[in-house]
């Protein structure tokens, strides 16, 4: 029978291997060091090696599972991670190796391919759960705004065909399972078992490998895309316009008008893109969380709850059928959204564009100051998103345009606006 320390914690028994020549190599979070902590190792091809519950790619995961059942690809593929490495090395940052301000992605995850490459070779399968690499971004409400005067090419953020230059990096979820639920302010044991008992039983390894502290939860993770240089956005003298959004497929990629969601993406957009030119830096991060967590059934559900009660849809009503349906009004916890933040580097944002409290109070909670809030214009909001804007101001969910104090709302109406 081993044994398990790490810094700060006590040591436990287990009847699992945790080293060896093909064994599980141990994870120490919070380690400023990568090769003190550890790779995250969530391949199945040889499980001796596990040493995280869950697998890698999130909800991917499933897919991979259909593409080995069809006979598309071989069980226990390895990838070939030959200049893979990110076009724009991040970090390390003070944060990195603070296991109070990222529990919920592994901030080494796109730099595993460098620094675990004598591991690799040995047959270690670790894989990156971060890429970063640079794109061109193109969108129709940036053409009308360069048509309207309100930006202009510079041939650096914003080229002449209009499309926009970023570096994005795509982040796999990563969960510290004792820092999570530090984070959410309930104990390791009930959000194991919560974990375990509302998958159905999936990670049975929840609650049967106290051992494991790592959880790869099968969910989407998100993208950050940056506008102008990505070293400055740890730098707080340089002006950081920023938003952190989260997904609403109807109005992103279809323009679905009953809600603000595209039109304050892309507007937030526009804000990096002049941030950027007026020598600053951008930063729009896009999380998959869709219908505030709840998926698009439970949201569309709710659709047709409001548009059909008496009286048509109303503000007095737009949260009440959301809780009748599914239980609660939001499942977006943002306790867990600085930890991008972190993990660039982040210590002040001079324009944050959004006039949510949550993400207001999570920022700033999680010592990240905020200088400005910048609101949607009115003109951007279409007249069927009025009864989302009118309820949303009713039920205390934004501040218009103000900065109020960290923690009010979260200590006031809870999470579940």
């Amino acid at each position: 029978m081993g044994t398990d320390a790490q810094p700060g914690k006590h040591i436990r028994l287990t009847s699992h291997p945790h080293e060896g020549a093909y064994g599980a190599l141990p994870i120490r979070w919070g380690a400023p060091d990568p090769r003190e902590r550890g790779p995250i190792v969530g391949s199945t091809a040889n499980r001796s090696q596990r040493n995280v519950i869950g697998t890698h790619s999130g909800s991917y995961g499933v897919y991979r599972a259909l593409a080995v059942a069809a006979g598309a690809l071989t069980r226990g593929h390895k990838p070939d991670l030959t200049n893979t490495m990110p076009t724009d090395p991040i970090g390390p940052y003070p944060a990195w190796g603070d296991p109070d301000r990222i529990v919920s992605m592994d901030p080494f995850g796109a730099v595993v391919a460098d620094v675990f490459r004598e591991e690799i070779a040995e047959g270690y399968d670790i894989r990156p759960t971060i890429a970063v690499t640079k794109a061109h971004i193109d969108m129709p409400e940036v053409h009308r705004a360069i048509a309207a005067g309100r930006l202009v090419a510079d041939g650096r953020v914003l080229l002449a065909n209009g499309s926009a230059v970023v570096t994005k990096a795509a982040i796999e979820p990563v969960w510290w399972l004792p820092g999570v639920a530090k984070r959410f302010g309930v104990s390791e044991s009930d959000l194991r078992r919560a974990l375990f008992e509302e998958t159905g039983g999936m990670y049975p390894e929840l609650v049967t490998r106290g051992d494991l502290d790592v959880f790869l939860p099968p969910i989407g993770g998100q993208t950050a895309y940056v506008f102008g240089n990505p070293h400055d956005l740890a730098d707080p003298s340089v002006t950081l316009t920023a938003r952190v959004h989260d997904e609403c497929n109807g109005s992103d990629v279809f323009g679905s008008d009953i809600c603000t969601c595209r039109p304050y993406l892309t507007h937030a957009i526009e804000e990096c893109i002049r941030g950027a030119q007026e020598g600053g830096v951008g930063l729009v991060v896009y999380c998959r969380k869709e219908g505030r967590a709840l998926g698009e059934v439970t949201k569309f559900l709710v659709y047709n709850a409001r548009k059909r009660q008496e009286g048509g849809d109303s503000a007095s009503n737009y949260f009440l059928r959301t809780e009748c349906v599914a239980g609660v009004q939001d499942m977006r916890f943002q306790e867990l959204m600085p930890d991008v933040l972190h993990w660039f580097g982040i210590q002040r944002i001079h324009r944050l564009v959004s006039m949510s409290n949550l993400k207001f109070d999570a920022i700033v909670g999680a010592g990240i100051a905020v200088d400005e809030r910048v609101k949607i214009p009115d003109e951007l909001i279409p007249a069927d998103a009025r009864v989302e804007m009118d309820a949303k101001k009713a039920a205390g969910y934004f501040a218009d345009g103000d900065v109020p104090d960290a923690g009010r709302l979260a200590q006031t109406k809870g999470r579940t606006l």
